[in-house]
């Protein structure tokens, strides 16, 4: 079996789960989340022809002072919300309007609410 944890494998096991019902589009592309236990990235990806339209991390260099201030304010959820609108301010620019959420085997709490929050705020429908 490895190394992975029972706690990671289950989580892929969900994630196989929520990615059999949800596939991005060229016209309604997929926003996935993966929350490390530091960071937190998101990527629009076109699942048709498989490829990522728009990335953001919260080590995306654009945003680097936010981050440091946000991650004082209100810890990582924070973080993950300043993510969320520069991911859907990308996407904006990128003429990307709506999206499918993908939550990858995370629980829409916390974190992954924040950032997808954020996205909404910046102007992303879901």
């Amino acid at each position: 079996m490895g190394k992975t944890s029972k706690k990671v494998l289950a989580r892929l096991r969900r994630k196989r789960r929520v990615r059999k019902k949800i596939f991005g589009t060229p016209e309604r592309p997929r926003l996935s989340v993966f929350r490390s236990s530091k960071h937190i990235y998101a990527q629009i990806i076109d699942d048709v022809h498989g490829r990522t339209l728009v990335a953001a991390s919260s080590l995306s260099p654009q945003i680097k002072e936010k981050v440091l201030s946000a991650k004082k304010e209100g810890g990582k959820t924070a973080v993950a919300k300043v993510v969320g609108e520069l991911i859907g301010q990308r996407a904006i620019e990128a003429g990307i309007k709506k999206v499918v959420f993908d939550r990858g085997g995370y629980k829409y709490h916390g974190r992954v609410k924040a950032l997808a929050d954020g996205a909404r705020a910046a102007g992303l429908e879901f």
